[in-house]
């Protein structure tokens, strides 16, 4: 709706607001009777009543901005009502293309699910389900029954337990056997996690009280045992997957600490944050320490994620000793922080996975979008090319090109993986900065919003996450980029 001097045939001038049409008549016309049947009468009704509101402040002008007759007809009215109708209905959360070249992304969902936890949830969403029930002797059953056995027997622990994300176990862990007293750390181990939320932070809400052991670089065995008093209740590692320090350093294995927890008769506690239960040089990948490992060391209490290497549904799994777990279990906290069956109906067929090693690669998303091959990927961006430039026209040059994906913001970072994607760049050096904001806008804004990456005065488009039966729905979206720059 423009304002303008001249009336047309098609669309007639109004010029106060009581020519506009009444609620009533518009929503009888037949365009808004059948988004009626899609959004119902009461949101059609506050569309409507919203688009006329907006036309009479414009009639009417205020004293700095005088009312200028408009041109408007029925259709645009409609038009407008059904623009708003549709912005208040689209969903927020959806579907992205990840070509940042960070396979587990924190900011896009981490893991996707392999396809078997993908059945199982719908199944899980759409029937009842034995959550708390157990079907031999028909008693009240106990929810972590559903995975505990498939987690010892992957980890090797007496015992588990699952809440909703890692933090949370850690937190839970911390506030069963510690609440009230102090937990050895090293002082290079007090890690930051996304969002800021640190390791001494989490142990504050948890009641417990740190004693920091060490320097940055440099921990001894004697800064353990120099930190053990009578109001110790733990000694704790924390894994650092989401950054390294290198040079001349020093750290206690998990072993020589679970050794003098032992000895003072403390457990030992291992927050292990992106744990892996296989060994991921078997499939060429960086080497990180497994679940299992880390419970044959001798820790007493491991705490890991279910959404980073693991590849499945975000969850905090609490693993070891089966005393420990019982303990934990009947902590107030575990029902606040429990995990419900949709959580399960996609962890149990992730897990089960692991089960098969010979699959595992082909089944499992995650490692399957680890192990891609960079000469595939080379490919796939060859046939992308010319549509691609098609689309984006003289303004910008593509090219295919060689790059590094990364495995994870918060799981091994440092570690690279050698990829293949598209490089944009403006075709002219003037104002390329902002041609190339303006340009990963414009991907952002399709129907299936392309989320790549601007680095060296490019935009980078990684296409280790675009499986080939994601690349027709991503060709087809390219003709759009057109009309978003024209718009």
């Amino acid at each position: 709706m423009h304002a303008t001097q001249a009336p047309t045939p098609e669309k007639p001038e109004v010029t106060h607001p009581s020519h506009l049409p009444a609620v009533d008549k518009v929503l009888l016309t037949p365009a808004m009777q059948t988004l009626r049947e899609s959004y119902g009468l009461d949101a059609c009704t506050e569309a409507v009543r919203t688009v006329l509101a907006g036309l009479r402040r414009q009639l009417l002008g205020s004293d700095e901005t005088p009312g200028v007759p408009l041109l408007v007809d029925m259709g645009d009215m409609v038009h407008s009502a059904q623009q708003r109708l549709e912005q208040r209905f689209a969903p927020r959360l959806r579907p992205v293309f990840n070509l940042t070249g960070t396979v587990l992304h924190t900011n896009l969902g981490r893991a996707l699910l392999p396809q078997a936890a993908v059945d199982a949830v719908v199944e899980a969403m759409t029937s009842a389900a034995n959550l708390e029930y157990d079907l031999e002797d028909g008693s009240r059953g106990d929810r972590d029954d559903l995975v505990e056995a498939l987690v010892c027997e992957l980890t090797g622990a007496e015992a588990a337990t699952i809440v909703n994300n890692n933090a949370a176990a850690v937190l839970l862990v911390l506030s069963t056997l510690a609440m009230g007293k102090e937990v050895v750390v090293s002082r290079g181990e007090l890690v930051e996690i996304g969002g800021a939320f640190r390791i001494p932070d989490v142990m504050t809400r948890a009641g417990a009280r740190l004693v920091e052991v060490g320097t940055t670089n440099r921990t001894h065995e004697k800064d353990y045992l120099g930190a053990i008093g009578e109001h110790t209740a733990a000694l704790m590692k924390v894994h650092c997957s989401n950054y390294a320090i290198t040079g001349f350093t020093k750290a206690v294995s998990d072993a020589d600490v679970a050794r003098m927890a032992h000895e003072n008769e403390l457990p030992m506690i291992v927050d292990l944050g992106s744990g892996t239960l296989i060994d991921m040089r078997d499939w060429g990948l960086p080497y990180e320490v497994t679940v299992r490992e880390t419970v044959e060391s001798g820790a007493d209490i491991v705490t890991f994620s279910g959404d980073k290497l693991l590849g499945g549904p975000q969850a905090g799994i609490i693993v070891g000793k089966k005393a420990l777990i019982a303990q934990i279990k009947k902590n107030p906290l575990k029902r606040a922080l429990r995990v419900g069956k949709i959580t399960l109906a996609a962890l149990e067929p992730t897990l089960r996975l692991y089960l098969n090693p010979e699959t595992l690669a082909r089944q499992l998303t995650t490692l399957r979008l680890f192990t891609r091959q960079a000469v595939d990927m080379q490919t796939q961006a060859q046939d992308l090319l010319a549509p691609l430039q098609a689309a984006l026209g003289e303004a910008y040059v593509v090219e295919a090109a060689a790059m590094t994906s990364q495995i994870g913001s918060g799981a091994l970072p440092v570690e690279s993986l050698p990829s293949h994607g598209l490089k944009i760049y403006p075709a002219s050096g003037k104002q390329a900065g902002r041609q190339l904001t303006q340009l990963e806008a414009r991907f952002r804004a399709l129907p299936r919003p392309v989320i790549g990456r601007l680095h060296d005065d490019a935009l980078w488009l990684d296409l280790r996450c675009l499986e080939d039966g994601m690349q027709a729905q991503f060709t087809a979206q390219l003709a759009k980029l057109c009309s978003s720059q024209n718009s």
